[in-house]
């Protein structure tokens, strides 16, 4: 049995299963340095997080689908052709659903080819791998607890008092915008990081006792990041 799983690539190139797992590991520490550097330097307001997902992911998909073709032109081809007839079909507008539809597909290809380790060791990997990013939610940022607007009726100049207001019960604060208000005064948008989350009624009754401040309301805000 051991024989079998271990050295069952019966394809003219087999491969060492413990080559295998070695390539597949280092492809998902690179997918993995590679995310957290796009999730750390994201400033945009298009961050996904499946896409997150996905570049961990396919470095490993890329390096298996290597190792099935190993050269050989005709896998190439019916690789292509493959993934021709799947993107005829099918519209896929996750990048994470793309990663599934590649890894079936790689493995079938595997199976197809007689390789046998490869396609065992491969699908244990990716496997894990899935599972993990699924069990950790990888690729949430927590930027922000809400969003605070207001209309400010004082100079500008006058800011600094309420964002010392602001900065007592936020660890962390974004102006989001200003504009000037039809009705006088100026509106004001900030995200704010709480302190403690459940003190945002108390945050708000400050804020109303500070000259200039009305029409205070907040919104809740989510993840940054797509589901």
């Amino acid at each position: 049995m051991n024989d079998w799983l271990f050295q069952g690539d019966f394809s003219p190139q087999p491969v060492d299963y413990r080559l295998v797992a070695l390539s597949l590991l280092l492809a998902f520490l690179c997918g993995h340095l590679m995310a957290w550097l796009y999730a750390g330097t994201h400033g945009g307001m298009s961050y996904s997080r499946s896409f997150v997902k996905a570049l961990v992911v396919m470095p490993v998909l890329v390096a298996l689908v290597l190792m099935v073709l190993s050269n050989s032109l005709v896998s190439a081809f019916g690789l292509m052709a493959v993934l021709a007839i799947v993107r005829f079909r099918n519209v896929l507008r996750d990048t994470l659903d793309t990663s599934y539809l590649l890894a079936g597909i790689v493995l079938g290809m595997a199976c197809g080819t007689q390789r046998f380790t490869t396609a065992i060791v491969g699908c244990s990997v990716l496997a894990v791998i899935f599972i993990y990013l699924w069990a950790t939610s990888f690729g949430t940022r927590h930027t922000y607890d809400l969003i605070l607007n207001l209309s400010w009726t004082r100079p500008l100049a006058d800011l600094p008092e309420l964002r010392a207001a602001l900065e007592r019960h936020g660890s962390r604060l974004h102006a989001a915008g200003q504009h000037a208000s039809p009705a006088g005064g100026t509106e004001l948008s900030y995200r704010v990081l709480m302190r403690d989350p459940a003190r945002v009624e108390e945050m708000l009754g400050d804020l109303r006792e500070v000259p200039g401040v009305a029409r205070v309301h907040t919104i809740q805000a989510e993840n940054e990041s797509e589901a």
